[in-house]
This record gives C-alpha cells, sequence and structure tokens, in this order.
C-alpha cells in the first residue's frame, strides 16, 4: 500500500502489522521476570546485577519513548517502525546468544531503545492513517487489546519458554516475529509523507528530555534496593525535576522548532486522559506482580502454573479491550472510562481477600477477572481521549506521552506500592511469614482500589462525552489545513 489512507481491504492488514509489533515490545516488560532465576543461574548473576536485566531495558525504553514519538512525526512514521523493528530484533537475538552478564545487559538496553522507537510508531501510525470515529476506535481498541495482552501474558509465555527451551527462547522468539513485522510493513504500512520546509531538529530538547525521564525512571527504580530516603533516589529524582525543568524553558523560550511543542498540553482531552492512564497503572501494574507473588510464595504454585493462572485475566482484557470501542460510541469516552476504573477498584477490594489458606478460585480469579476487564475498558477509552483532536503532525507526540504515562505510572506504582506492601508486613507481629506477606499485600489492594476510584472521579469531571466533543477548535482547524498543503510526495520507501 502506497500513500494517502489504507483502503478498506488493507486496514486489518495494517492494524494486524502495527500491533504484532505492539505485543512483541509489551510482552518484553514482562517475560523476562519468570525467567530470571535461570540467567542468574546460567550467567552467574548476583542478587543486585540480575535487577538489570529488568532495569536497562526499563531505563532505556522510558527514557526515549518521548523523542522515539516526536522523531516519528518529523522523520517518518513508516521508516522509524521499521528501524525500530530491525534494531529490536537484533538486540534480542544478541540477548539470546549472550554469554556473559555484560553483554546480556547491554543487548537489554538496546532492546529497551528499539522498544521506544517502535511503541509510539505503532499508535501513530493507527491515528494517522484511520479517519476518526468507528474506525479508528476499532484499531485503538486491537491496540489496547494487545497491549495489554502482552503485559498480562508475559509470566505465561516466559514460563513455557523458559521450561521447555531455556531462558534464551525468550529472546529468540523475537527474531521471526520482527522479521515477519517488517517483511509485511513494507508491503502494508502507508509510506511517509514528505513536510514542505526545512524541519527543525531540537537537539537541547531532546538531550534534556531523555536525560530527565532516564534519570526519573533511574530514581523509581532504584527504590527496589535502596529505599526512598537514600541519596541514590533522591539525587536522581532531584536531577530529573531539574532536567525537565530546564527542558520545559527551552521548549517554551528557546528552540527554534520545538521538539516538543507545549501547545499539545492545551488540549483537556490529552491531559485528562494521560492522567487516568497514570493512575490505571499505578494501580494495575502492581497488581499483577503482588498477585505472581501470592500465587507462588504463598499457594506454593512453580512458575508455569503461575503463568496458566492469569489466563482468564488475559482474557478478560482482551475481551473488555474488544467491547470499549462500541461501548464509546454508544456511551461516550467518559462514561466508559469511569466504569472501568469502578470496575478495577472493586476488582482490587475482591483482592483484598488474600490469605495463607485462600485459594486461586477465592479471590485471584474474580478479583483478577473484574480487574481485567475495568483496565480493557480504561485503557481503550482512555487512548480514545487522549488522541481525539490531536493534529497529525502531532500524532507521534501524542503516542510517546500516551506511553510513557503507562510506563511511568506503572513503574511509580510498583515502586511506591510495594514499598508500602514490605512496610506493612514489617510491622505486623507475632504471625507466619505468609500471614504477613499477605498483610502488606492487602494494604497494596486497598491503596490500589483507591488509586482507582480516584481516576474514576477524574475521568467523571475532566473527560468530555464523545457526543459532547466538540469540533475541532480554530488553531487546531488551521494546523490541519497546513498539514494537508504541506503533503507533498511521499518519502521513499
Amino acid at each position: 500500500m502506497r500513500g494517502g489512507n489504507p483502503g478498506a481491504a488493507s486496514t486489518n492488514a495494517l492494524l494486524f502489522v502495527v500491533c504484532l509489533a505492539q505485543f512483541m515490545v509489551i510482552l518484553d516488560i514482562a517475560v523476562v521476570n519468570v525467567a530470571l532465576p535461570s540467567m542468574r543461574t546460567g550467567l552467574h548473576f548476583s542478587t543486585t546485577g540480575l535487577q538489570w536485566v529488568v532495569n536497562a531495558y526499563t531505563l532505556t525504553f522510558a527514557g526515549f519513548l518521548m523523542l522515539g514519538g516526536r522523531s516519528a512525526d518529523l522523520l517518518g512514521r513508516r521508516r522509524l517502525f521499521l528501524v525500530g523493528t530491525a534494531l529490536f530484533a537484533v538486540s534480542s537475538l544478541a540477548c539470546a546468544m549472550a554469554d556473559s552478564r555484560t553483554m546480556l545487559i547491554a543487548a537489554r538496553a538496546l532492546q529497551g531503545f528499539g522498544g521506544a522507537v517502535i511503541a509510539p510508531a505503532t499508535l501513530s501510525i493507527i491515528t494517522s492513517s484511520l479517519p476518526e470515529g468507528a474506525e479508528r476506535n476499532r484499531g485503538l481498541g486491537l491496540w489496547a487489546a494487545v497491549g495489554g495482552l502482552g503485559a498480562s501474558s508475559g509470566a505465561l509465555l516466559g514460563g513455557v519458554l523458559t521450561q521447555v527451551f531455556g531462558w534464551p527462547a525468550i529472546f529468540a522468539i523475537n527474531v521471526p516475529v520482527g522479521a515477519a513485522v517488517i517483511l509485511l510493513g513494507l508491503r502494508f504500512l502507508p509510506s511517509d509523507i514528505r513536510i514542505a520546509g526545512p524541519r527543525h531538529f531540537d537537539a537541547s530538547g531532546a538531550v534534556l528530555m531523555t536525560t530527565g525521564l532516564v534519570a526519573l525512571t533511574y530514581g523509581i527504580v532504584r527504590t527496589d534496593t535502596l529505599g526512598w530516603g537514600s541519596p541514590g533516589v533522591l539525587i536522581p529524582l532531584a536531577l530529573a525535576a531539574g532536567l525537565i525543568g530546564a527542558f520545559a524553558y527551552v521548549e517554551a523560550r528557546v528552540a527554534q522548532a520545538p521538539l516538543v511543542p507545549l501547545s499539545i498540553f492545551k488540549l483537556p482531552q490529552l491531559r485528562a486522559a494521560n492522567l487516568v492512564v497514570v493512575l490505571m497503572y499505578s494501580a494495575l501494574f502492581s497488581m499483577f506482580f503482588f498477585v505472581t507473588l501470592y500465587l507462588q510464595q504463598v499457594l506454593g504454585d512453580d512458575a508455569l502454573q503461575a503463568g496458566l493462572s492469569f489466563l482468564p485475566i488475559t482474557l478478560s482484557v482482551f475481551t473488555a479491550s474488544t467491547l470499549a470501542p462500541r461501548m464509546v460510541a454508544r456511551f461516550g469516552v467518559r462514561a466508559v472510562v469511569t466504569f472501568g476504573m469502578l470496575c478495577a477498584a472493586l476488582g482490587l477490594v475482591l483482592l483484598t481477600g488474600v490469605r495463607p489458606g485462600g485459594s486461586y478460585f477465592d479471590p485471584v480469579l474474580p478479583g483478577g477477572v473484574l480487574s481485567g476487564f475495568g483496565m480493557g475498558f480504561g485503557l481503550v477509552a482512555s487512548t480514545i481521549a487522549a488522541t481525539q483532536g490531536v493534529p497529525r503532525t502531532q500524532s507521534g507526540l501524542a503516542s510517546g506521552l500516551l506511553n510513557t504515562s503507562r510506563l511511568m505510572g506503572g513503574a511509580l506504582g510498583l515502586a511506591v506500592l510495594s514499598t508500602i506492601a514490605a512496610a506493612s508486613s514489617h510491622l505486623t507481629a507475632g504471625i507466619s511469614g505468609a500471614e504477613a506477606m499477605t498483610t502488606g499485600f492487602t494494604v497494596a489492594f486497598q491503596l490500589g482500589a483507591a488509586i482507582c476510584v480516584a481516576g474514576a472521579i477524574v475521568a467523571a469531571l475532566l473527560l468530555r462525552s464523545s457526543a459532547q466533543q466538540p469540533e475541532v477548535d480554530v488553531v487546531e482547524s488551521r494546523e490541519r489545513a497546513l498539514e494537508e498543503a504541506a503533503e507533498q510526495e511521499p518519502l521513499a520507501a
């Protein structure tokens, strides 16, 4: 397919390509956890060193998401998508072939960079190729569904691959998948549009933004071993605040062509939707972590059993994500997001019933499935809201912002809630280790439920229903008109 919007016959092929890439990237965030014990044995990692197999990916993925999204707008979404996929596949092969700790950690960092290029490009391709309305909403629903599927199926696929083939298989599987994505992308993704006039690259903004996000992520992930009051956490967080503040000043006052035009934050739907996504992932990303610990360390399941236990939760996320576009068309984004967040809150309330004498069927299955439904409805409707009215020239930027909100919300929520859960379990005296652990989990689930209720309130007060969504305002209309006038010949593939 070349140039223009995809026709009806090729829309499904386009969605298949970008959703497969999104699944691959999101899966790699979660799939590693189950394989960590095998990696520790095979490459003789220390406990601290092993954490960097996860953190190296998280740092580069989070740090470069905004840069990756904006670069897709400036350099071409199709081009960046294909380059990022190739980089992700090559670095995955390097991970699978790693024979030393240094090589594996370095390859994981490169893999995260590739993911930061792919993830915003996938969403940007959908929003820039499909017109607003039912067609785009269906695409966004599928995109969110496979993202949720990747996040929630990581434990299952990681357990199967590690147990049958060994830990290198969790990385090697990305090579044929990446090759398929590239071949299909060359065939089905629309060619990039040449923008008339010079294109300036805001190098100072890129450096400040990327280093600020890396420092922020580093400070958050180090709380797992250092604690929130440690200089190793406070210094990078303070550095992140300074760098992000300097970035905002450069973009507003200095840059000739800002990498991130701050005018995008004037869109109320985008602001509110991203806030909801941060709250959603703060509560629900940690839910998967605590349920995994409960199944394995309290109920005694092995890695494969725990992974299979997540299958109904995974299916609930996928089902709600596919139903959400129709719900949005009927009830509007505000109602669906609010319903999703309240549904997730109720699921987390049920999970507060975890106890040493409990079982998978009570309370994990009902609480997890209900939380999964809430996540599916809330994420899809929030994604639709966040991309409404965004000019196509800034769709990559909006995509990078949404992905950053998801990742930062998840990382921050996990860091805070796991710290609180650990402190709560330590404060409990005179009970068994399993009872102390579940006491901490209960507190974390209670706080997660409160966060979801806060997200529901934000959605109810700040989001507009689709029926109330006004036409794109005068400024955005002018941008779209200029954009259409600037679209010239397609860039060489």
